[in-house]
């Protein structure tokens, strides 16, 4: 999960002299806003660390950088009519980084140890619905689950299904996050505060590949010091590029700017079960008194999309919904219907970061204008956190209007609503930060993740669309663009949709 400490992106080399320049060999730097949190798949959170451990780290099955799912390390799966037994066909021939083999029985311990609640890692959420995991011969492991769920191949192309070396996690136990072994490109070289350190895997099952020879992820947290690595040569690949800054890299002759629709969507969670956001005219009146294309041109300076469903349209089984215009006389009205003629008090949440609180503040100067006072209240992303997720049960939730961004890292619209709108995902087990709750809505999703026929799949994602749309939970927002810049002489490097950082195995620096 991701909300709003979304960071992201990639990483790069090494070897550079006093002017900027590449000493030998092809080394790739990537500048980062953010330090990393971790290197192990199985208990990493933000964009940024993820997008790290996918150079060193494979799955069965991956998503490309247009979100759409292929075979990595498995070749092929069957599935039986009810989505619940899954059977695996592993590719051959693979090692991990330690020289130890890629086989079914690493699959069933890295599925078993991520999965396992005693573990107490932070992506096992994910493996909920596995009953259990058998291995069938080296190359063909078997995953049977409790329940039907149509995404599971989605959800096993998350980074959080990424395969560790066993040998790995019984050497190092909880310290594989600095000892990282996958069979990924690259290969770990070190890891300090502000810089991630790999080299090419030689004995990559791709033959030929990877091209790059090194990979440096290098933490540079202001924004105007990383348009100033890319534009001396220090870096070939930074992220985030912020809006307003963009159009002074579009002329370079040496620069390419990636501006790309996400999947990224930017909301305000409303507490649906504290006043006065329990009345859902109260919530619709807060949509109407937004102008989202101002929000739009003002917090990313065009470079957005309005939202006009709960999921972003580049996600599968989207379906438009329509939109809540700015009208603020119709949003006193419902407010005074509601009893709140005179509007309220509140507070609005977010991260700290110079984005976060740009949007805050234009939500707090647009809600003023119809007498509703917002409180802005910006917060370190280790306190957010905490605030979010250490509430135990609804009532003791002090959070009751959150800006918030997510992404579904699964391509899948499972991943694109359950996480954040079903009753079932109420904090500390997922995102539902409005604390939403409707029976339909619940239904619908469920009926989703029922079966993998994909006719059925849309009809229920678009009835638990439309219930959402309908009972307003969130203040509806926009959809983020990807904004980054690389070298042009870098090929293979994207930020996917759902803003991680994406290079391809054949990426290459000419």
């Amino acid at each position: 999960m991701r909300h709003l400490l979304i960071r992201s992106l990639l990483a790069a080399s090494l070897a550079f002299g006093a002017s900027g320049a590449a000493l030998a060999g092809k080394d790739l730097v990537v500048g980062v806003p953010d330090n990393l949190t971790g290197l192990d798949p199985a208990d990493l959170n933000d964009n940024l660390s993820q997008s790290a451990a996918r150079l060193m780290f494979e799955g069965l099955y991956m998503l490309d950088e247009h979100m759409k799912l292929r075979p990595q390390l498995a070749e092929s799966y069957e599935v039986n009519e009810e989505a619940t037994l899954f059977i695996f066909h592993l590719r051959k021939g693979v090692t991990f980084h330690d020289g130890t083999p890629f086989n079914a029985a690493a699959v069933k311990a890295s599925f078993d140890r991520a999965g396992n609640p005693a573990n107490h890692l932070k992506r096992q959420s994910l493996f909920v619905m596995i009953d259990h995991t058998d291995v069938v011969d080296d190359s063909t492991v078997k995953v049977a689950l409790k329940y039907p769920f149509g995404a599971f191949v989605n959800d096993i192309a998350h980074i959080g299904a990424l395969i560790v070396s066993p040998k790995s996690v019984q050497d190092f136990g909880k310290e594989v996050t600095r000892h990282p072994s996958g069979t990924g490109p690259y290969e770990f070289v070190s890891w300090t505060a502000d810089t991630l350190k790999m080299k090419k895997n030689e004995h990559y099952w791709k033959p030929g590949l990877p091209k790059i020879d090194t990979i440096t992820y290098r933490s540079v947290p202001e924004n105007g010091a990383r348009i100033a690595m890319l534009q001396t040569g220090e870096a070939q690949f930074i992220f985030p590029v912020p809006p307003e800054m963009i159009k002074s890299l579009e002329n370079s002759p040496t620069i390419t700017v990636f501006d790309e629709p996400s999947i990224l969507i930017r909301y305000v969670a409303l507490n649906n079960l504290r006043k006065p956001f329990n009345d859902p005219r109260v919530r619709l009146a807060l949509n109407y008194a937004v102008d989202k294309q101002a929000f739009i041109k003002v917090v990313f300076s065009g470079r957005a999309d309005p939202m006009d469903s709960p999921m972003p349209q580049l996600l599968g089984f989207y379906q438009k919904q329509g939109s809540y215009p700015y009208d603020p006389a119709k949003a006193r009205a419902l407010l005074a219907e509601a009893g709140y003629p005179n509007g309220f008090e509140t507070t609005l949440t977010g991260a700290s970061n110079t984005l976060t609180q740009r949007g805050m503040q234009f939500v707090q100067q647009q809600l003023a204008a119809v007498g509703v006072s917002v409180k802005v209240e910006p917060l370190e992303a280790g306190v957010l956190t905490a605030k979010m997720f250490n509430v135990q049960k609804p009532e003791d939730a002090s959070i009751v209007m959150l800006y918030g961004g997510w992404s579904s890292s699964t391509g899948d619209a499972d991943w694109g609503m359950r996480p954040m709108l079903y009753t079932k995902a109420f904090p500390p087990v997922l995102s539902n930060l409005a604390w939403y709750s409707n029976p339909t809505t619940d239904a619908a999703i469920e009926e989703g993740l029922s079966t993998t026929d994909p006719t059925r799949r849309a009809t229920a994602y678009a009835k638990a669309q439309a219930q959402v749309w309908k009972d307003v939970p969130w203040i509806f927002l926009g959809v983020d663009h990807n904004l980054a810049a690389y070298s042009k002489k870098l090929t293979g490097a994207f930020m996917r949709p759902d803003q991680q950082f994406h290079l391809t195995a054949d990426a290459d620096l000419n």
